[in-house]
């Protein structure tokens, strides 16, 4: 099917269906939640039914978007199409997906995807799931109000740090500047998804920042379960911890291990000419080359051993030039 015909094809489904339920992953960041809500605000202005749902809920950071409040954690069971956003796989869902027929349709950006739904619309490094619904929404027949614009522009700047990811390109720019036009509020968007912290979430920093370990070409640091009852910390992620680890100059590759309940989060992050993304499927996850996650059962210790062993023989199969780079390049 040519990208024409996929277009037509989500087009007309998107024209004749009703009742919609839309889901993002778990621990969902920016652009999973406003691809999500702005792809809800999108049908709804076309006067279509739908309910919004993502296992972990809604993270207080991202309450500000309009439809937040509404989003459940459970599918119901009567819905007509289900649409899954900036997903790379099905376990990605969690159980909410769990007993629920394919998905009729999946929208994703992540290079490590494999196909789950019935029909799959995926562009492969594009900066954010957001942006593509930005550039095709208007060509499935929808259309993009200012509430959908605050929620497309949250994803794009989230996904990418601000525009300061290696990927980032002219168009995404352009879209932005769209998105504004349509009523987003930049400045209150981008403080809100980058830029505010609470307390607790810097209390939560300064835990993983105090085991912070170089290893070779290899940065790499920890956030317990304790760690979260120490700094109040509600949320289940690392709160954007990784990109702080990330801006160290010199290190090849960043690693961050967040102890879930029965396992572990683990979030790469590299430099260019770095794919981390085959590094998370050889632990069952993915993602993109320069920002990849995992989640994998067990012991923390035991986990992070391996991930680092696994790690460390990758960069040296790069070649003697990766791991002798000098650190100020």
């Amino acid at each position: 099917m040519t990208n024409s015909q996929l277009d037509d094809t989500i087009r007309q489904q998107l024209t004749a269906v009703q009742n919609f339920v839309i889901m993002g992953h778990i621990r969902p960041d920016g652009d999973a939640i406003g691809s999500m809500l702005g792809l809800a605000h999108a049908l709804r202005a076309s006067g279509k039914d739908v309910l919004c749902v993502l296992q972990d809920g809604v993270p207080e950071k991202y309450a500000f978007l309009p439809g937040a409040a509404d989003v459940r954690t459970s599918v119901p069971s009567d819905y007509d199409y289900l649409i899954v956003v900036d997903s790379s796989d099905s376990m990605r869902i969690g159980k909410a997906l769990e007993g629920l027929p394919a998905p009729d349709l999946v929208i994703d950006h992540h290079n490590t995807h494999d196909d789950f739904g019935k029909l799959e619309y995926v562009v492969p490094e594009v900066e954010a799931t957001a942006l593509l619904l930005a550039d095709r929404l208007p060509r499935w027949g929808l259309t993009i109000s200012q509430n959908a614009a605050t929620c497309l522009l949250t994803g794009l700047l989230s996904d990418t740090i601000g525009f300061r990811t290696a990927n980032t390109r002219p168009a995404a720019l352009r879209a932005a500047a769209d998105l504004m036009e349509l009523g987003a509020d930049f400045h209150d968007v981008y403080l809100k998804t980058l830029s505010d912290k609470t307390l607790a979430e810097a209390l939560y920093w300064g835990q993983g920042l105090t085991k912070i370990q170089l290893s070779g070409s290899i940065l790499w640091s920890t956030l317990t379960l304790n760690d979260r009852i120490i700094s109040g910390y509600q949320g289940n992620d690392d709160a954007d911890l990784i990109n702080i680890l990330s801006a160290i100059k010199g290190p090849l590759m960043t690693i961050l291990f967040v102890e879930q309940e029965g396992g572990v989060k683990v979030s790469w992050r590299s430099v260019e000419g770095v794919d981390v993304s085959k590094l998370a499927r050889e632990f069952g996850g993915g993602g993109h080359k320069a920002a990849a996650g995992a989640d994998v059962e067990g012991n923390l210790n035991r986990i992070q051993e391996n991930v680092i062993i696994s790690s460390e023989r990758y960069l040296k199969e790069l070649g003697s030039n990766w791991v002798e780079r000098d650190a100020n390049d």
